[in-house]
């Protein structure tokens, strides 16, 4: 019976899929017709609508429309030049300079925007035509951009974390954002790695040093901003906030930046940035109450329970259910924007790492860095045709120069999947 709905909900899935209907409502209809194998039309009618339903009456998730309006001003605040002068002056003296300062300043603007492609497309517009103009390889510059954008991703706060945590039960937020900030960090810093050694094989120039005065200016000029992930991850991490009430500091303190520190934008574009996030955010709830439905149907099918078996019918080794797991989730996260492979994807994958003991904040970690990944993969990486736009390339001299790159992050992967100790390290160092 398991195989029976497996196929009705590929079939059903991927045929609307492929002629254009909405990724929720296509979803939603696969769900329904695979429930509808087991039970009669009214009852699933009725048990889907409902699971939906109860899926979005989440206190919890009045965080992602909040994290979604602070991430929409800031993308729009102005703040992007005063990260990129504070980026260059912490790397500005290593070897290719200029690359790191773009990798330092996407670390910096994608955690705090919370979108890599706002991070691409803010610091990598700012860093990019200096970098070709002091004698950089323009598709190096644009792998460079590329490669760095989706450490926001992980490096908190990310409505990914909170999605996953809603989607597997009810997963600490505050852990999945620490042990997020380990791999993200390790993600920079080896770019940092691999851009010192091309740097220095090609002769890249430093920056010029600059003086205490400017220095301090700079410094001065980006607290304001960094701060926001002061108040918000470690309000968080020492339990003085919950991630709900953190969203909320972190619009009001997006809005004193906005309107009144930096004088960026007028108080009267606060609409239009409420009318942005209403959007994003109708998207997101009308995907999650899709997932809640799709989760029920193969949950009463017994969809799960039978791809669980069939990957421990391979292995039980841990090594390698979980080598088989990074490898589906490349695949999906090259044709599949990372919501709703997270939506999708969590409710199958997670059972079958938990039965090898896989800690559930260890693997949402691991399922973010492979989609995240996958947003700079060809063949559908929005992140990668952006960037190229961006950095006015062609999508394969971008490739071409990514290839050190897409290798040093499956190393990295590795090491994110192979150790979880490290992973892990900050989350039980704050008792989680």
């Amino acid at each position: 019976m398991a195989g029976q709905a497996g196929l009705i909900l590929i079939s059903v899935f991927g045929v609307l899929a492929m002629i254009g209907v909405p990724l929720a409502i296509s979803l939603t209809a696969a769900a329904f017709a695979s429930v509808m194998l087991m039970v009669p039309f009214d009852m699933a009618l009725f048990t889907s609508a409902q699971k939906m339903v109860a899926s979005l009456d989440s206190f919890s998730l009045l965080a992602v429309p909040f994290f979604l309006l602070s991430g929409v001003m800031m993308n729009s605040g102005g703040i992007a030049i005063r990260l990129v002068n504070f980026a260059q002056l912490l790397a500005g003296r290593i070897p290719g300079s200029l690359a790191q300062t773009n990798i330092a300043g996407n670390m910096l603007f994608g955690c705090i925007s919370g979108s890599a492609i706002a991070a691409s497309t803010s610091i990598g517009g700012v860093m990019i035509p200096i970098q070709a103009d002091n004698g950089y390889h323009r598709p190096f510059a644009a792998a460079i951009n590329i490669a760095s954008a989706p450490t926001g991703m992980l490096i908190p706060p990310t409505t990914a974390f909170i999605i996953y945590s809603l989607v597997s039960g009810g997963t600490s937020v505050a852990a999945l954002f620490l042990g997020g900030a380990v791999a993200g960090t390790l993600w920079g810093l080896g770019l940092m790695a691999m851009t010192l050694v091309i740097a220095r094989k090609r002769g890249y120039a430093l920056a010029d040093k600059p003086t205490l005065k400017i220095a301090i200016r700079t410094t001065l000029d980006a607290i304001p901003s960094l701060l926001l992930i002061v108040f918000v991850i470690g309000g968080i991490v020492m339990g003085i906030v919950t991630p709900v009430e953190a969203s909320g500091i972190a619009v009001i303190y997006t809005m004193l930046l906005a309107f009144v520190i930096h004088r960026t934008k007028p108080i009267s574009e606060f609409p239009k940035f409420l009318l942005e996030t209403a959007e994003m955010t109708g998207a997101i709830m009308l995907l999650l109450a899709a997932s809640a439905a799709l989760s029920f149907s193969m949950a009463f099918t017994g969809i799960p329970a039978a791809i669980t078996a069939l990957v421990l019918g391979i292995s039980e080794n841990p090594l390698v259910v979980l080598l088989i797991i990074n490898l589906l989730l490349i695949v999906v996260g090259c044709f599949m924007d990372i919501g709703p492979a997270i939506l999708i994807f969590t409710p199958i994958l997670l059972p079958i790492a938990q039965k090898v003991g896989v800690d559930p904040v260890h693997f949402g970690v691991i399922m973010i860095f492979n989609l995240a990944v996958g947003t700079i993969t060809p063949p559908v990486g929005t992140g990668l045709f952006i960037g190229s736009s961006v950095a006015k390339v062609k999508v394969e001299q971008a490739i071409v120069a990514l290839l050190p790159f897409y290798v040093l992050l499956f190393a990295i992967l590795c090491v994110v999947t192979f150790w979880p100790g490290l992973v892990l390290s900050l989350p039980r160092a704050f008792g989680f």
